[in-house]
């Protein structure tokens, strides 16, 4: 099961991007920026329980959480 992370810090367009972190995504945020969010089967959980936790607005990263990347 999928271990995600949420990068604490937004990206230019205000969203907060949610990472499979055991994907080996090259576009992780450094350890220091990452805000655990626990084991999901899915990163549509992942990305809510992100919001949840107040990063909001919160997306998938295209590149390991492409399912649930708005764009």
């Amino acid at each position: 099961m999928p271990t995600y992370i949420v990068n604490r810090n937004a990206q230019s367009n205000g969203d907060y991007e949610v990472h499979d972190e055991t994907s080996g995504c090259r576009w992780l945020p450094a350890n220091s920026n990452r805000v655990s969010l626990g084991f999901f089967f899915g990163c549509s959980d992942a990305v809510s329980a992100a919001r949840a936790k107040g990063y909001s607005p919160a997306n998938g990263c295209f590149f390991c959480a492409r399912e649930c990347h708005t764009g």
